[in-house]
């Protein structure tokens, strides 16, 4: 498979969470759709997410703007893991449709039961443990006639769906399917560089910022994070709709669900307050464009994402606003509101 993104270094990395640093793992299921073992079939392939998971957002991007939602089948998970409580223990991805949101005192109506494996597993641990790993994250990309899991590395996944939309039974034409990663070399260097930039500073940056406990960590990350912000705001300051040019690629899908998160979340929960998209007026109308995209509004959920990030923190109560100048997403239809207090 061609590069998708650098991988988190490794090094020390037990001694480097000890000091306080956010060190993210590396996934351990890196087949492809295409290998002899997994063709790029119709109804064959399974998503299970979390909706308000930004890597798991990556991939439910793909799979709306490629139009293939009715081709591959997807679960998801409550946005809160399990608690101390739980007979298998905490912080696991649970399958639980009735479970009760904090933030709206009802069940969230996305969330599924697991359907893919044929057991009705309650954890996506335990769909990791059929195939003998102790891996417990998602997004997963699973073979519903193998029933065996495909890949869990966002950045695969993505680029996999991109490349196979056709076989797998993508409702759009090859005409009006945007295409992720075009062929020519020139662009695809663009788009890997611009992802390395992005993952670094922004997309695991805000991690680095909100789940460090050592100040300094901190504030590197924030500073990176709002450095690069300032370097894509001047980017798209050439009238460019994308970041790349005229066309929406594989570098704003993956730039979208930091900056979606951005104002409603990040802002206050991973202590990134020095400014708001809203503040950065190109990129602001940038989040709006891709915003309306076809398929990108219905791929990601603002209220799983409320409920994931405020609901597991210490008394679990959840923030209703900004408010103002609009709530979000509604925000979002509102280019103009770019620069506003």
């Amino acid at each position: 498979m061609t590069k998708t993104a650098a991988q988190e270094d490794q090094t020390d990395a037990d001694a480097r969470r000890a000091r306080g640093e956010f060190v993210r793992g590396v996934s351990g299921f890196r087949h492809a759709i295409g290998d002899p073992d997994f063709p790029a079939e119709p109804g064959r392939y399974h998503l299970f997410v979390a909706l308000n998971c930004p890597w798991c957002h990556r991939v439910t991007l793909a799979r709306g703007v490629l139009g293939l939602r009715d081709s591959i089948t997807m679960d998801v998970a409550f946005p809160n893991r399990t608690g101390d409580d739980d007979p298998q223990g905490p912080n696991l991805w649970e399958f639980s449709p009735d479970r009760i949101a904090t933030l709206t005192g009802a069940p969230l109506p996305e969330c599924t039961t697991e359907t893919a494996t044929g057991q009705g597993y309650r954890l996506a641990k335990d769909i990791y443990r059929a195939e003998g790993s102790q891996e417990q994250s998602v997004p997963v990309l699973y073979d519903k006639r193998r029933h065996r899991i495909v890949n869990n590395e966002s950045a695969e996944i993505l680029r996999m769906l991109n490349a196979a939309a056709g076989g797998l039974g993508s409702t759009l034409s090859d005409a009006d399917r945007p295409e992720l990663y075009p062929a020519p070399a020139e662009q695809r260097a663009e788009i890997d560089a611009l992802n390395d930039m992005i993952y670094t500073a922004i997309n695991n940056g805000a991690y680095k910022a909100g789940f460090s406990s050592d100040q300094t960590v901190y504030e590197k990350a924030f500073a990176a994070y709002f450095d690069m912000l300032e370097q894509l705001e001047a980017r798209l300051s050439d009238g460019r709709p994308f970041l790349t040019g005229a066309t929406f690629t594989e570098a704003d899908l993956r730039l979208f669900p930091t900056l979606y998160r951005h104002d409603p979340v990040y802002f206050v929960r991973m202590k990134l307050n020095g400014a708001r998209v809203l503040d950065f007026p190109h990129l602001w109308r940038w989040l709006c464009r891709v915003h309306a995209l076809p398929g990108v509004a219905t791929s990601g959920s603002l209220v799983h994402c409320r409920q994931g990030y405020f609901g597991r923190s210490w008394n679990n109560v959840v923030p209703l606003g900004p408010t103002r100048p609009r709530p979000y997403p509604e925000a979002y239809g509102h280019p103009e509101l770019a620069g506003q207090p």
